[in-house]
């Protein structure tokens, strides 16, 4: 029996209309996170730190150096120490004292980061500036089948931030958002939704995924509740016709718009003609399956008749492509 394919096909009801939350299709530019990565030292393992690692043996000695104690590197080599990058994510709006979970991976040879505890390490963002200081003790996840992956593990709340983000929001006259997925009939409509609700031309569709938006006078100095009342307001979002494939699992994502011209399909024991149309079986010649579809057909249609045939997902696939090479899919496809 032939394998069954994954199917996922989005489609749209054409009589209703589809309206989604500003908020949930756009982001403001500038309100952001940023990244954080550091390097730092765990100690209080159980032998399964870091054996060979010279710049481990290296950090532990600067560390004690601070401290006050003058050691040689011979003297500091131990198995209950790692070397470790740190990550965080910094929130937007992070203030002095907010608490961020770490993740913390070990860069030497250690086997296992079980019971460490991570020494205050500092966490540094793109431009090299400090913004947070981590430590704490080390926690490893089960994976759910009995094993860990002993060389990554969590502290929760463990990096505190030590600098507030050069932020003046409130006082902002315009703010400029962005589309998750840029269309320009999606950036029209968001800009007329916007204007109508603030009765004037407001905003402003710059480009298919920028939307400058001017503060109101009644507005000015409270951006906050500006922002969440156009946040709040609906947009029928449009999206470009386009078929998405993943060959290694076989899934097929088609979306509304996509639509076929008028074709024959031959795949091996497969014919199908798209546009209808009759078919005669010659004397002698195997009969073979038969789909017939009408002209204008969408994607979804051809796949649910050549789901029908039992197609195998590398059929399908194929097929797509070759209808993509003749010119007769009016879609975008993309293969992962």
């Amino acid at each position: 029996m032939k394998g069954i394919f994954a199917l996922v096909i989005l489609t749209f009801v054409a009589d209703t209309c589809f309206a989604v939350r500003l908020k949930d299709m756009a982001n403001i530019r500038g309100v952001r996170e940023n990244q954080l990565v550091g390097y730092g030292i765990v100690v209080g393992l159980n032998g399964t730190g870091d054996g060979k690692a010279e710049f481990t043996h290296k950090s532990v000695k600067r560390m004690l150096d601070l401290m006050g104690l003058k050691v040689t590197g011979d003297e500091v080599a131990s198995k209950n120490v790692a070397a470790v990058l740190i990550t965080a994510t910094l929130p937007p709006f992070a203030r002095s004292g907010n608490k961020l979970d770490v993740t913390v991976h070990a860069i030497g040879d250690a086997s296992s980061l079980k019971g460490g505890t991570l020494i205050q390490s500092p966490l540094r963002a793109a431009n090299q500036q400090v913004y947070a200081v981590a430590q704490g003790a080390l926690l490893i996840g089960d994976s759910g089948d009995g094993k860990a992956h002993n060389t990554v593990a969590r502290v929760p709340s463990g990096a505190i931030v030590e600098r507030d983000l050069d932020t003046d929001f409130a006082s902002r006259k315009m703010f400029r958002m962005t589309l998750h997925n840029p269309d320009f009939t999606t950036a029209a409509r968001a800009a007329k939704v916007v204007n109508l609700d603030l009765g004037g031309k407001y905003a402003v569709a710059k480009d298919s995924g920028t939307i400058d938006i001017v503060v109101p006078f009644q507005y000015e100095g409270n951006a906050v509740e500006f922002l969440a009342n156009i946040e709040g307001l609906n947009v029928e979002p449009d999206q470009r016709a386009k078929v998405v494939v993943n060959e290694k699992t076989g899934t097929v994502v088609i979306g509304e718009k996509v639509r076929i011209s008028k074709i024959a399909i031959s795949h091996g024991n497969i014919s199908l003609e798209v546009g209808g149309g009759k078919k005669s079986k010659k004397k002698g010649e195997k009969k073979k399956q038969v789909a017939l579809l009408e002209s204008s057909t969408s994607v979804g249609d051809l796949v649910e008749a050549l789901n029908t045939l039992g197609i195998s997902p590398k059929d399908l696939i194929t097929i797509l492509q070759n209808i993509k090479s003749a010119g007769a899919l009016q879609a975008e496809l993309e293969v992962l």
